[in-house]
């Protein structure tokens, strides 16, 4: 393909863009060219498209080879909305309807086939692929395939063989954290052959880093602060552990804060329409393990905030860089504990191959130096991987006096917020907040009432569809809609985001949602919020409802019920109830308790037999607790 190929024509065509971004234009020409291509870019640099256009262009199938179902599935419905035929082949379809893209796929219907690595390791798949009008293959998520990565899959060391049963085709490799070890690795696993090497600045500088040692009882005031801090977008909080993201949600409601969660033991169902709340807006704070977040295109997230030390500098970067996508200031918050530290030093014991254990303590190391150094912290993620920054101070983290005042102020009333019980009436007497995340003059211009109304007719869109609110307009595109307000079709057509396709398909509605918002038309009334958790839990165990009851009425793990119900016996809401823990049992906590004291669940597990559960412990110390502060109130200053 000539370099003088016409690049911009199907660019604006199809995704409504009218310019490239950094390093785009390069990447796109290389693979047209045929040239085997490694890229490292960061979250939000724009790699789907650099392997997505050149497949237009060419007008055969690129495969891509991504490790996500759910990735896969929302590039597809994209693109579909874009006018660009592109299909998935995975678990999620039938036989008849594997038989059916395999079909069209021979015949070439598709510019895009997504595969997952399991299934391209399949003779069966890499014998049929031999008949499929194939351009070149892009490998997403390409850190997978090195040991030295941080997320490495075995089944990624398969994809070696693509070079050998596809001599003649380019192969393009993907990832957003390499490190240069890693970097090399990927070049060497996949034989990749004089490669063109494509690596952006990890330099994310609108993000603003901020981390914090903190205690369990500062924790939760100190999330509470950053989200009331942070009214003006979307924020991700990840949590170390199911229960832990159950907590959270559960926490944050009482406080009055709308949360969803996501998890692995979530139904697929309640998986996606949790994301699909979040996506769309409904819900602004979205509470997950480190399973949430791959593909996730959402540009307006204001601030991501991590509730325990990553196991990796890599991990962190990865995901605190879903912050910011736009372009404007977002805050990436490390909230970490010491014992986060002795978790990641115990798991990694656990690993019995012992240069992956050696590889684990590296990482465990580097990570730990992170957050104890003081050193400007964009610049230690910049040398991790192998960028040599001319600066050493960037007036965007903490290290560099960068404190928001809600993060620098002492947390004196920790304790005493994070163990108070919720009412209805807790958002009504939440602080003033000290300190405002700035945001971009131009979001902040943009009419509220007319960016909900677009938002509604977008939800309600997606709905009709079946598919995710941002396959239909992404939060950018709709922000600008707002702003210019387009009266034409062809006005419409110069908003970033509208292609063709989309104009055709949505225009219409578009343009006349904006007439109603003229004529006084404005979105619905936002459903009333329900119970405060902490309520719903009180008033189902007076109901005489056992743990596992409420917890399948509440769509919770038993041990976050049990962890429920323990504060709330702590704070001296509920009285507890012998009945649930069996009477000898009682007998041995409490006499480890009048041995080891209440403060640390560990130390009285390791004290009392293996039988007796960690949820058994956890109630009979917050019996205990709360007699002891009762006492220590009775007794005369």
């Amino acid at each position: 393909m000539a370099p003088e190929t016409d690049l911009l024509t199907p660019l604006r065509r199809y995704w409504g863009y009218s310019s490239f971004r950094p390093l785009q234009e390069k990447i796109v020409r290389s693979l047209l060219n045929g040239h085997d291509t490694c890229v490292v870019m960061p979250t939000g640099g724009g790699k789907s498209l650099c392997y997505q256009l050149p497949a237009v262009i060419s007008g055969r199938t690129a495969v891509v080879i991504s490790p996500l179902i759910a990735l896969m599935q929302d590039q597809a419905s994209q693109l579909a909305q874009m006018g660009i035929p592109a299909a998935v082949l995975n678990s999620s379809l039938n036989d008849e309807q594997q038989s059916n893209v395999m079909r069209q796929a021979r015949d070439g219907a598709y510019r895009l086939l997504y595969l997952s690595p399991e299934r391209l390791a399949r003779g069966e798949t890499l014998g049929w692929l031999l008949h499929v009008p194939i351009e070149f293959f892009a490998i997403d998520e390409a850190h997978c395939i090195s040991e030295w990565g941080h997320e490495f899959r075995p089944e990624y060391r398969k994809l070696n063989c693509l070079h050998t049963k596809f001599p003649d085709h380019p192969i393009a490799a993907f990832t957003a954290s390499a490190t240069r070890p890693v970097r090399h690795d990927i070049l060497t696993q996949l034989q990749l052959r004089d490669a063109d090497k494509y690596i952006a600045s990890f330099h994310r500088a609108n993000l603003h880093y901020l981390v914090r040692e903190c205690d369990a009882w500062e924790q939760p005031e100190l999330l509470g602060n950053a989200l009331r801090n942070h009214s003006d977008g979307s924020v991700i909080v990840y949590a170390p552990t199911i229960n832990k993201v159950e907590e959270t949600v559960d926490f944050l409601e009482d406080q009055g804060i709308a949360a969803v969660g996501y998890h692995a033991k979530m139904d697929n169902a309640d998986r996606r329409r949790n994301q699909e709340r979040w996506m769309s807006d409904e819900v602004r704070v979205l509470v997950g393990t480190i399973a949430f977040g791959l593909g996730i295109n959402k540009p307006t997230v204001r601030a991501v905030i991590h509730l325990a030390l990553p196991k990796s500098i890599e991990q962190y970067y990865q995901e605190a860089g879903r912050a910011g996508r736009d372009g404007n200031p977002a805050h990436c918050i490390l909230l970490w504990q010491k014992r986060d530290a002795g978790l990641l030093g115990f798991f990694a014991n656990q690993i019995t191959d012992a240069a992956e254990r050696d590889r684990a303590w590296q990482r465990y190391h580097k990570i730990r130096a992170f957050v104890d150094a003081r050193g400007c912290r964009h610049h230690q993620i910049c040398t991790h991987f192998g960028e040599t920054p001319k600066w050493t101070s960037c007036n965007a983290c903490d290290v560099c006096g960068s404190i928001p005042e809600w993060l620098a102020a002492p947390a004196a009333t920790a304790r005493l917020a994070s163990r108070r019980f919720a009412s209805d009436k807790a958002t009504a007497d939440a602080p003033l907040r000290p300190h405002t995340v700035p945001v971009a003059t131009a979001v902040r211009d943009v009419d509220p009432d007319l960016r909900e109304y677009l938002r509604e007719w977008r939800r309600t869109t997606a709905r009709e569809q079946n598919v995710a609110a941002f396959v239909i307009l992404h939060d950018t595109t709709l922000e600008e809609i707002c702003r210019v307000q387009p009266s034409s079709i062809g006005g419409l057509r110069t908003i970033t985001g509208i292609g063709q396709r989309k104009a055709d398909t949505y225009g219409n509605q578009i343009l006349a949602a904006l007439q109603r918002y003229r004529e006084g038309a404005r979105a619905g009334a936002l459903p009333e919020r329900k119970t405060a958790p902490a309520l719903e839990t009180l008033r189902l165990v007076r109901e005489g409802l056992t743990f596992e009851e409420i917890a399948k009425a509440r769509g919770r793990q038993i041990q976050t019920v049990v962890n429920a119900v323990a504060n709330l016996v702590e704070r001296g809401a509920l009285e507890f109830n012998p009945e649930w823990v069996d009477r000898n049992k009682l007998a041995v906590i409490e006499a480890a308790c009048a041995q080891h004291g209440v403060e640390r669940l560990k130390v009285l597990k390791d004290a009392v037999p293996p039988e007796v559960t960690y949820d058994e412990i956890r109630l009979v110390v917050a019996r205990l607790r709360r007699e002891q502060k009762q006492n220590s109130a009775a007794i005369p200053a």
